[in-house]
């Protein structure tokens, strides 16, 4: 996966081996991405990257970040539960999902329509975070890791095959996840389930 975000404008994410190559999901609409990356740059959000995608943060807090796929691409904001969706525009990231938080474009002259939203939205987070306001809980039988959360905003293989599995599955996993004291622990285990999710299975199945 890439470290650095000039790298997913000019070559992808480094996941799948489309990456720099003109069969990669971000080329058909990387005046899009583009476009949202001058938003969020001008916004003055700090760029870093994360799964392999560019992510955004302020005062010390993820904001947003970027997905881009073959039907669409995207911009995931994170702790979207804090978000006040007054243009009813934020959709859920898969079907079982609690809270809605992506914006999702077939069309890249949609970012130039919606900048003003993108805007207001990420500034309604950026405040949230300057003020270390934190997202109403969700009650669930167990708290999904965020960096759980994270990995579903960009994997969107990871994403369809994890809300596929049954209830019992799911928690086997965030379970697993939340014996973990390090973040980094939590990152290095998703990677290594990843292959389990696909394939259907619990965290604990051969």
């Amino acid at each position: 996966m890439i470290t650095d975000p000039e790298d997913f404008f000019t070559k992808g994410c480094g996941r799948c081996e489309r990456f720099e190559t003109p069969d990669c999901s971000t080329r058909p609409w990387i005046d899009g991405l583009r476009h949202l990356r001058r938003i969020c740059l001008d916004m003055e959000l700090e760029e870093t990257v994360k799964w392999g995608h560019p992510t955004y943060m302020h005062a010390g807090r993820n904001i947003a970040i970027f997905g881009a796929f073959r039907s669409d691409f995207r911009l995931s904001f994170m702790n979207a539960g804090l978000l006040n969706d007054t243009e009813n525009v934020l959709e859920p990231q898969g079907p079982n999902a609690r809270t809605p938080s992506i914006i999702r474009f077939a069309d890249v002259a949609l970012v130039e329509e919606m900048e003003p939203v993108i805007r207001a939205y990420l500034r309604q987070l950026m405040e949230h975070a300057e003020k270390g306001t934190k997202p109403p809980k969700v009650r669930t039988e167990i708290d999904m890791p965020d960096e759980l959360a994270e990995a579903l905003q960009t994997d969107r293989e990871l994403s369809d095959a994890f809300y596929a599995l049954t209830p019992g599955r799911q928690r086997s996993y965030m379970f697993n996840l939340n014996q973990a004291k390090q973040s980094a622990t939590r990152v290095a285990r998703i990677e290594k389930f990843r292959h389990k999710i696909i394939a259907g299975k619990g965290a604990m199945e051969r």
